[in-house]
């Protein structure tokens, strides 16, 4: 009575029985089937992966309107600087007002000072 041992080692470098690898390693028809399963999603994940990455046009749009959403925010965010630019522009602009009032008053009083005592 002979044993049939194919020689085939383990990933340790150790001798297996093909027999009782087969044995351990054997998977039920269940097992492989949910297996085919999840390797058919998998592909199809990666395969939905690869046809977005060359849709070029699909990615070109979408780079747009990205662009348009920023260009948009930053406009409304310029004419609230502008108008708030505005509003501090008024406030200096009355102080200015009142300051070159005040300078020409100082300047006729100096010249009729000076007149009168010519």
């Amino acid at each position: 009575m002979t044993h049939d041992v194919r020689g085939t080692t383990s990933s340790s470098g150790a001798h297996v029985d093909a027999a009782s690898e087969a044995a351990q390693g054997a998977k039920g028809p269940d097992e492989l089937r949910r297996e085919i399963e999840r390797t058919r999603h998998e592909l199809g994940d990666t395969v939905e992966e690869l046809a977005g990455k060359m849709d070029v046009k699909a990615r070109a749009r979408a780079r747009a309107d990205e662009l348009r959403d920023r260009a948009g925010a930053m406009t409304v965010q310029v004419r609230s600087s502008a108008a708030h630019a505005g509003e501090v522009g008024k406030q200096h602009r009355t102080q200015l007002m009142a300051a070159a009032g005040a300078l020409v008053m100082l300047a006729v009083g100096a010249v009729m000072v000076q007149r009168r005592h010519h």
